[in-house]
């Protein structure tokens, strides 16, 4: 008899995770994560490494409520001349960050990771690298306008699959990667671990 494949639970809140993996076609159920990020924002400093461990730390919280199913983990941190970056909380530090990042390269550094009951079975780490152009201010007053509250939820201020895309001169990345799930590797996993067809 062919045993049962685990069911799978992303451990996060974020609907472009959820429209990403659902739009792969792979079954899941939601449970968001209450882990308190600060304390471990505090303790690290190297971003791949931040990354996993929030991952991680999303995963294992989920995981005790969850037993027998793999959860997934993901965070996504944003690095740019060696300071790490937060969601914004309001358009006033939004504009404060945009104005940082103009005319650099910034990076986003994801952390993914699978568990099973208290085991990490699987994790990864993939970066992306974005340079933003040198806008005006009125650009990014105009943007900001007309973006409004939906880029709070993206930690670099900007979501790419809609007028953000008009920031950057330069890219160097995969898309689900600056979207926050780098799908590529993540699905490999999923097949590896019988919840994707292979």
């Amino acid at each position: 008899m062919e045993r049962e494949a685990p069911k799978l639970v992303l451990a996060s809140a974020s609907e472009v995770r959820a429209t990403i993996l659902g739009g792969a076609g792979i079954s899941f159920d939601i449970c968001p994560s209450l882990v308190d990020e600060g304390l471990l924002k505090g303790a690290l400093t190297s971003g791949p490494d931040l990354a996993l461990a929030l991952a991680a730390e999303k995963a294992r919280e989920v995981a005790a409520k969850h037993p027998d199913y793999l959860v997934l983990g993901a965070d996504q941190i944003l690095s740019c001349d060696g300071k790490l970056f937060d969601k914004p909380r309001d358009l006033d530090e939004a504009r404060r960050n945009l104005l940082f990042l103009r005319g650099k390269t910034h990076h986003l550094i994801n952390g993914m990771v699978l568990t099973l009951n208290d085991e990490l079975i699987w994790q990864n780490t993939t970066t992306a690298s974005l340079t933003m152009r040198k806008f005006s201010d009125a650009f990014l007053d105009m943007y900001l306008s007309r973006a409004g509250s939906s880029i709070l939820s993206s930690v670099g201020c900007y979501r790419l699959e809609a007028e953000g895309s008009q920031l950057f001169e330069k890219i160097d990345g995969d898309y689900f990667t600056i979207l926050g799930l780098p799908l590529i590797p993540l699905l490999e996993a999923l097949r590896e671990h019988g919840v994707a067809v292979v």
